[in-house]
């Protein structure tokens, strides 16, 4: 086994540009799918002018009047988009210290009772009033992060010795982007809790690019190693942070790992982007795990820690046949006020069951 990892390799897109460049690249990628899942990615072509008018948006967004949050208050959608408040999501069993606006490809809303209740979660955003530059500011910024996310993919590929292309029939029509504001805490109260997200691994998408949108001073983001450290994650200016989701933990039979992570709240205010590629929702199971079995079944994988192993991964040991229903109780679990008035006939379900 490699020794775990202490710190998060930095991937440095523009040496695709030459083959030398790009051979090292591919080697370094490697060895950050397999051994770490978590990147950091620099030079990635996202135009500065889409990244800051994004950046400069947050303290006005989360500024606005309780009333104007509530009017677009995740609750009111089916599609589990909008405003969520301090405490009102879930992970571990516990309330993390953060409050979002939580946005995705605008599309409209298809479903109907013939169709499976996971194609309910497609459908358009809630947008603020008073806010009239923000959805062409969200917008753009969800196109640049599409388009990066697929030539990442194409690379990713590559590193595992696969044909450019060969992830995307996995890419869902509509991805989800949310808009993070962690408030500052006390060290010293103990009555307030240093969770502003529980340790978890990202079940809401393929891949997840993240803005951390605050000075390099601003700290919170960890990752679990493997040994079972927690290894921090410091601001770089012009990075995103790119990690594994929990699908392609599965379409790539464990080689590549999802890893655990979370965010501890501290004296500063924090603000944090992250964009959640989406994963086709009648993905099945089966599809995730025998497509590209026969080429990474013979490759060797490390061992996660102990609490590594212990988060939830309703995807990958579940009951649930496709993606889209796991996402759906995830979402569910998640948001529980949202779930029982959306989503009545399955909420007792999948909120008593250990799936």
């Amino acid at each position: 086994m490699a020794p775990s990892f202490s710190e998060i390799p930095i991937i440095d897109l523009s040496q695709v540009d030459d083959e030398s460049g790009k051979s090292s690249l591919l080697n370094s990628l490697r060895y950050a799918l397999t051994e770490v899942g978590f990147l950091y990615v620099t030079n990635h072509s996202v135009p500065t002018t889409v990244v800051d008018g994004l950046v400069k948006a947050l303290p006005t967004l989360f500024e606005l009047e309780d009333e104007v949050k509530k009017a677009v208050a995740l609750e009111n959608s089916p599609h589990f988009l909008g405003y969520s408040g301090v405490g009102s999501e879930n992970t571990g069993g516990k309330a993390d210290r953060r409050e979002q606006f939580e946005f995705a490809t605008e599309l409209t809303a298809t479903w109907h009772p013939d169709l499976p209740l996971y194609e309910r979660l497609r459908g358009p955003n809630q947008w603020p009033k008073g806010q009239p530059e923000l959805r062409s500011i969200v917008e753009a910024y969800i196109h640049e992060l599409s388009t990066l996310g697929e030539r990442f993919l194409d690379l990713v590929a590559q590193a595992l010795s696969l044909s450019p292309g060969t992830f995307q029939p996995f890419l869902s029509d509509q991805h989800r982007l949310k808009l993070v504001h962690y408030p500052a805490s006390s060290d010293n109260d103990p009555a307030i809790s240093q969770q502003g997200v529980g340790p978890h691994k990202d079940s809401s998408g393929w891949w997840t690019f993240l803005l951390q949108a605050s000075p390099p001073e601003v700290k919170g983001l960890q990752v679990l190693n493997k040994t079972g450290d927690w290894v921090d994650v410091p601001v770089v200016p012009g990075t995103f942070v790119v990690n594994i989701g929990q699908a392609f933990e599965v379409v790539t039979n464990g080689v590549c790992k999802a890893t655990t992570h979370r965010v501890l709240s501290g004296p500063h205010e924090r603000y944090s982007v992250p964009f959640f590629q989406g994963v086709r929702r009648n993905l099945t199971k089966a599809e995730a795990i025998e497509t590209l079995k026969d080429h990474f079944s013979a490759l060797d994988i490390s061992k996660e820690s102990e609490e590594g192993h212990a988060v939830d991964s309703a995807f990958l040991k579940g009951k649930y046949d496709t993606w889209g229903e796991s996402q759906l109780r995830t979402k569910v679990r998640s948001h529980r006020e949202n779930g029982k008035k959306f989503y009545p006939e399955v909420y007792d379900q999948y909120i008593n069951d250990d799936a």
